[in-house]
């Protein structure tokens, strides 16, 4: 990589260079108080530890410090923390152990503040699962653990589940019981097979509609013990009608990293809140169109997320699954965190090409505290990686 005058070479699919001028650095008020207009939740990454034997199949070690630093940084603009979730590399890395720790420390920290944090339950600390009571068991021993840590629970779905599960039947039976149990209201997250392929059918069909229709009636019967629903299935249209059917006062949270500006500014009669990976990458920004949002100020709400948009569409893209290399490199560009070293090795998980563009974006987005730094460090990485104009 070069840079001159402010002007960065960066690497493109075709083997070409392209210049890019380094944009000034933005200033993002501080804000760090809920919003009065919508729930916001940030679903933040781990950093791993750069001395920890971080490859495949090892337990995570995970660099506490950094960690709980980058959800200081949300806190500081007015996000909730949705704590050990997809975004952290739950299923693809990020083992049970280290799970409750995260959840234990980020909850203590989140109590400092007055801010909210809502955390995953599964089943995922249990190797193998082979009846549906077994499964409804490892959904309480989480929840269990989640509440104790002082956290909201978050009921995530589960690959044990979907894999036993043969009709909406067992579906209904396994959160049927889960919800009769837990103490406080939860989020219910319905995970499309997008970011987790082993999800796929999920409520009993591979028909959306007919699966939308189970989920309809859980919701309906557990209406008192559900605080919103989070549906990450990457359909707008899809989301809107879904808001609408809900049950007077469970709020949508959406998941939906393509189209959230639109969804969360709502139609006039339906709004949707918010629990996104995406706003871990772009949460200053991402604040003031909130705040903007709370004045009744719609163009400067639309003028703040539109630059956010093409950048979450790009981390974002297929394999989906992998977007949270491109959230942990946008940190390590931004100062937060002091290497680009993931749980079970997932930096690799992206080309340099994909990376570079992410720098690109959040450059013209002006996303980038220290855009120096950023550069220097986008230099190590293809650097490293023998990419050379």
């Amino acid at each position: 990589m070069t840079t001159t005058r402010g002007t960065v070479a960066v690497p493109r699919a075709d083997g070409t260079w392209q210049g890019i001028e380094l944009r000034e650095a933005r200033t993002f008020a501080d804000h760090p108080a809920p919003y009065a207009s919508r729930a916001v939740f940030a679903a933040a990454h781990v950093v791993a530890d750069p001395f920890g034997e971080n490859v495949p199949g090892a337990p995570a070690a995970v660099d506490w410090e950094s960690t709980l630093a980058f959800r200081r940084h949300l806190f500081r603009y007015g996000m909730g923390v949705a704590e050990a979730m997809d975004t952290a590399q739950r299923n693809m890395g990020l083992d049970w152990p280290a799970v409750v720790d995260l959840v234990t420390r980020s909850a203590e920290q989140a109590r400092e503040v007055g801010a909210r944090i809502a955390s995953g339950a599964g089943t995922d600390h249990r190797d193998e699962l082979r009846t549906l009571a077994e499964v409804t068991d490892a959904y309480l021993e989480q929840v269990a653990a989640i509440e104790g840590a002082g956290s909201q629970v978050i009921v995530m779905a589960s690959r044990h589940l979907a894999a036993i599960a043969s009709t909406a039947e067992d579906y209904l039976t396994v959160y049927d019981t889960v919800l009769s149990q837990v103490s406080e209201p939860v989020v219910l997250h319905w995970l499309g097979e997008a970011f987790d392929p082993h999800l796929a059918g999920y409520w009993g069909s591979a028909d959306v509609d007919t699966a939308t229709a189970t989920f309809l009636q859980l919701v309906e019967a557990h209406a008192d013990r559900v605080d919103g629903v989070k549906v990450s299935l990457l359909s707008a249209e899809h989301e809107v009608g879904l808001r609408a059917a809900l049950p007077e006062g469970v709020r949508l949270y959406t998941g939906d990293d393509f189209h959230y500006p639109e969804l969360i500014r709502g139609d006039g009669t339906h709004h949707s809140d918010a629990l996104l990976g995406a706003f871990a990458a772009v949460a200053p920004a991402a604040s003031a169109a909130l705040a903007a949002l709370d004045d009744g100020d719609l163009a400067t709400y639309d003028a703040e997320m539109a630059p956010t948009l093409a950048l979450s569409r790009h981390i974002f893209s297929a394999p989906t699954y992998y977007y949270k290399t491109g959230i942990a490199f946008l940190a390590w560009l931004s100062g937060h965190q002091p290497g680009f070293t993931m749980v079970s090795g997932l930096q690799s998980a992206r080309s340099v090409v994909h990376l570079s563009e992410v720098f690109a974006l959040a450059n013209e987005a002006r996303l980038l505290p220290d855009p120096d730094l950023a550069a220097h460090r986008l230099g190590l990485l293809l650097e490293t990686a023998g990419a050379r104009p």
